[in-house]
């Protein structure tokens, strides 16, 4: 490959987002792409990105004269270093994209927007998914689109020791996971949990609706069961120490903790959001579920309870999946194409 450079915009904070960040950047370094780096300061994921390029802090200001001074900072710096492409992280990242020509300006979006006015700079807007590239396009976007999905984090998976959690090694574990908030759905699976006698549930992450969450789970009774074992640098391991993984989202642009539960080689129940409702075959690769429905989703977690041979046959099936859909090789290179090559003329 020839040598390619690439500035990445990212203002984004802590999460599994983060995550594929930090991910897809350490995979291009090792395809030998040369890369910037413009973040927040004092992630905790800052010295992983540092390890692979210079990197300039500072923090996004909606007021125009602080924004204006990031953009000459963004503009000296293409001038001199002269990038071949330039991507910003979701729409708050694309508002610093620089008029420069010279390199290809993507947005990369994880979730779906409201509005196109960021974009102004933009050449191509890659989505993980294709309800993404639907959408801006309803929205009046007339240039490139494309889908250019995630994968999970390629690390040695260890399964943490229940005991670590006290947690029996006789018992039924399901781990779910992910930001405490409303559309997460976590709710729904400490309600899916209660109804499945004997079962246990470690809850990774944190956020605003913790609270509501610890009370439920003393509403129901089923405290001496239920963990909350906050953020983890890496839910695989935790993941991989269950017997089954619920990702209940009630809005879900992709899905990455549910990809880590394929690749760690467990079953999985998903409610039909946006991603896993795109790329999981029901009954193949793992049980789906209405949104909310907590007969349904606790019924999954009983059937790959006593059925064992089922619950292997979606893991084998995922991994295929997640093989055929979501290779490292296939997203760096998909990528590194468009670097190269700028985005396709649009047919009108």
């Amino acid at each position: 490959m020839e040598h390619l450079k690439v500035l990445h915009i990212h203002f984004g904070k802590e999460g599994g987002a983060e995550r594929f960040f930090v991910a897809l950047s350490q995979a291009f370094s090792q395809r030998g792409i040369e890369q910037r780096f413009i973040v927040r300061p004092n992630r905790t994921w800052s010295a992983d990105i540092a390890a692979l390029g210079p990197v300039i802090e500072g923090n996004f200001s909606h007021f125009i004269a602080a924004t204006g001074v990031m953009q000459y900072r963004i503009r000296k710096l293409c001038r001199r270093w002269e990038p071949d492409a330039i991507m910003a992280w979701m729409p708050r990242a694309s508002r610093l994209i620089p008029d420069y020509p010279k390199a290809v300006r993507i947005t990369r979006l994880g979730d779906f927007p409201l509005k196109l006015r960021y974009f102004g700079n933009t050449d191509v807007i890659v989505g993980n998914l294709p309800a993404i590239a639907d959408q801006v396009r309803e929205l009046g976007w007339t240039k490139e689109t494309r889908t250019i999905s995630n994968f999970p984090r390629p690390v040695a998976v260890q399964p943490v020791s229940r005991a670590d959690h006290d947690t029996p090694d006789d018992v039924f574990l399901v781990v779910a996971g992910g930001r405490f908030v409303p559309r997460k759905g976590l709710d729904a699976t400490i309600r899916a949990v209660a109804r499945v006698p004997g079962a246990w549930l470690w809850l990774l992450g944190e956020g605003e609706e913790k609270e509501n969450l610890r009370a439920l789970v003393a509403d129901l009774g089923v405290g001496d069961r239920v963990k909350f074992i906050g953020w983890v640098p890496e839910a695989i391991h935790h993941i991989a120490a269950a017997d089954a993984f619920m990702m209940p989202s009630r809005h879900e642009p992709l899905g990455n903790m549910l990809l880590e539960a394929w690749r760690a080689g467990v079953p999985s129940v998903s409610t039909r959001s946006e991603g896993p409702d795109w790329y999981m075959r029901p009954e193949v690769d793992g049980i789906l579920t209405e949104i909310d429905d907590i007969d349904a989703l606790a019924a999954g977690l009983i059937a790959i309870r006593d059925n064992p041979e089922q619950g292997r046959a979606y893991v084998e099936n995922a991994k295929a999946r997640l093989d055929e859909m979501f290779s490292v090789d296939a997203v760096v290179s998909a990528y590194a194409d468009l670097f190269r090559n700028g985005p396709r003329e649009v047919q009108s």
